[in-house]
């Protein structure tokens, strides 16, 4: 009998030159060219068939049946899933491994010591079943404000009863941050490098307060020394003068401290009680506390940024200034010709749409 080169040897056929190498003693050279097969693998089916008989011959696998890793063989994808799952619902401290997160080869280890060795592709195979993915955690921003409902309540409130003569403010301040060299997204050309230096001397530092009404989507702004409550009342001061035609002007930012202080409480009690007849009435919509992500100027910050602070290289803070003044005064005269509440993403470069939800994240860390 000869088998042709390319065919594989069924069970029957081991078994036929198992037989004959252990039973007939032929040798293994003279058996292996019968069978037209190496002497390697001639002497793996007869040591197998000496140690398993004939069911050895069905394990065409490097390694002998009995082995651990084969027995690992006999188990269903099921039974591998429900180790695997019941493995990674626990940290690997558990076991012993001085790790935060789980590995392959931490799980090739462990599936081991629990009686199951799993081949890497086998692994992986029953990985994707399980539906485990890499994933990494997003930061989820939340407020912990237990009056959170009641104010949200009152903006939303106030915002859908506002009237012609009235006007609602976001108002908040962006920086400090240092004039040099900045970094972000350009298109580079072939074979051209963009880099910035770790370690640069500043060439400044500004501090932008500003407050955008959302019913007209205008921005008043001005820069500030210092983030304190002076600077609120310069700002208040600032919008009844601007808005010296409207019955009342509502005033919301979030809860930084110079934002809630006595001083300014104060100073509005005292404006609205001493000057009622000539400037409009103030009121304070405050934010929840640590919710900044819900006032809705941070969008057009997150804009402002992106499209005149990213990869710029200002040489002094008065080119710095004049690019933002510059950047609002295009932004104002597009809602001044072209009218609307905020509500859309300006010129699609504010990275949330401008309108106050709470679904919104206005803040975006990846543009500040």
């Amino acid at each position: 009998m000869r088998i042709h080169k390319n065919a594989r040897l069924t069970p029957i056929l081991r078994g036929e030159l198992a037989r004959k190498v252990v039973f007939e003693a032929i040798p293994l050279s003279v058996a292996a060219s019968e069978f037209n097969v190496s002497s390697t693998t001639a002497a793996k089916w007869a040591r197998r068939f000496r140690q398993c008989g004939e069911q050895g011959m069905l394990d065409r696998s490097s390694r002998p049946e009995l082995s651990p890793r084969r027995l690992s063989a006999d188990k269903t994808d099921d039974q591998c899933k429900d180790l695997l799952v019941s493995i990674l619902h626990r940290p690997p401290a558990e076991f012993g491994i001085n790790r935060s997160s789980w590995r392959l080869l931490d799980l090739h280890q462990v599936a081991e010591q629990q009686g199951m060795p799993l081949s890497s592709a086998r692994m992986q195979r029953v990985l994707r079943i399980t539906g485990f993915k890499w994933r990494k955690a997003r930061v989820v921003l939340t407020s912990r404000d237990p009056e959170y409902t009641c104010k949200m309540l009152a903006i939303k409130d106030i915002l859908a009863n506002l009237k012609q003569d009235e006007a609602f403010f976001s108002i908040d301040e962006f920086g400090p941050f240092s004039i040099k060299k900045r970094g972000g997204r350009k298109r580079v050309g072939p074979g051209e490098n963009f880099v910035i230096p770790q370690w640069q001397k500043s060439k400044g530092l500004l501090i932008l307060t500003a407050a955008l009404e959302l019913t007209t989507n205008q921005i008043t702004h001005f820069y500030s020394p210092k983030k304190n409550t002076d600077e609120m009342i310069r700002m208040t001061e600032l919008l009844r003068l601007q808005y010296a035609d409207r019955r009342r002007i509502y005033l919301s930012w979030d809860a930084a401290s110079w934002h809630v202080s006595k001083k300014l409480k104060t100073h509005v009690y005292s404006l609205n009680w001493s000057a009622r007849n000539e400037y409009p009435l103030v009121e304070l919509a405050p934010l929840p506390a640590g919710a900044q992500f819900l006032n809705v100027i941070e969008s057009v910050f997150s804009g402002m940024a992106r499209a005149i602070l990213h990869n710029s290289d200002y040489p002094s803070i008065q080119e710095a200034t004049t690019a933002i003044d510059q950047y609002f005064q295009t932004r104002n005269l597009y809602f001044r010709t072209e009218p609307r509440r905020a509500g859309r993403k300006i010129w699609q470069q504010e990275r949330s749409p401008c309108e106050f939800s709470e679904a919104n994240t206005c803040k975006d860390p990846l543009y500040r």
